[in-house]
């Protein structure tokens, strides 16, 4: 593998004397480490949201990360070439065309739709701030899908509205056989008067 990974990365110079520089050995076995650490990063993440980030002021981009951060989502600002290496490794495609500009990956692997509502949200107030694409569970979406993510409610707001849809019916069942209950009682107590009465 390590021989694989110095060709991939063998980007070499000629120096002036004609000899064929290679990169050292240790940078090598820092990229190689820092791939593997986003492949397995995205691999463990439910959602994945690429974004173009440029024209965006310190503040904005501080105030950004906090949100995604009390929401679980790690942030990062990547090379695209290092990107590129990890989705050919993944068997993702090629997505030379995402990979294009400035690009920050956004990675959640607690929710579905916070990191989606937050950039979404964000991207509407900042003109040059870009969705550029998403994956949901390893499979790419496009901007226009990431939208309809981030309109989802929460995990727990769905949860929520199935326990409600489910508790509906159960009451009505209790409700239905307590006045069933509660007329028979009052049969055999209107019953057992009217034994005593006669």
């Amino acid at each position: 593998m390590f021989i694989v990974s110095i060709r991939v990365f063998a980007k070499h110079e000629i120096t002036k004397r004609g000899e064929i520089c290679l990169p050292n050995e240790k940078i090598l076995a820092k990229k190689i480490e820092k791939i593997n650490n986003v492949k397995a990063d995205f691999e463990n993440a439910l959602v994945g949201i690429l974004v173009d980030y440029k024209g965006i002021d310190v503040v904005s981009d501080t105030n950004l990360r906090k949100d995604l951060r009390e929401k679980n989502t790690t942030y990062r600002v990547l090379k695209n070439s290092l990107l590129k290496r990890v989705f050919v490794s993944l068997d993702s495609g090629t997505l030379d065309s995402l990979f294009v500009g400035p690009t920050a990956l956004a990675l959640s692997k607690s929710s579905y739709s916070d990191a989606a509502e937050i950039l979404c949200n964000f991207s509407k107030q900042n003109e040059y701030f870009k969705i550029k694409a998403g994956f949901i569970e390893g499979k790419i979406v496009d901007a226009a899908q990431v939208f309809e993510l981030a309109k989802l409610p929460a995990k727990e707001v769905l949860i929520a509205k199935v326990v409600g849809g489910l508790n509906g019916p159960i009451f009505g069942l209790i409700f239905s056989l307590n006045s069933i209950i509660r007329s028979l009682v009052l049969t055999l107590k209107q019953i057992s008067e009217k034994k005593q009465t006669a």
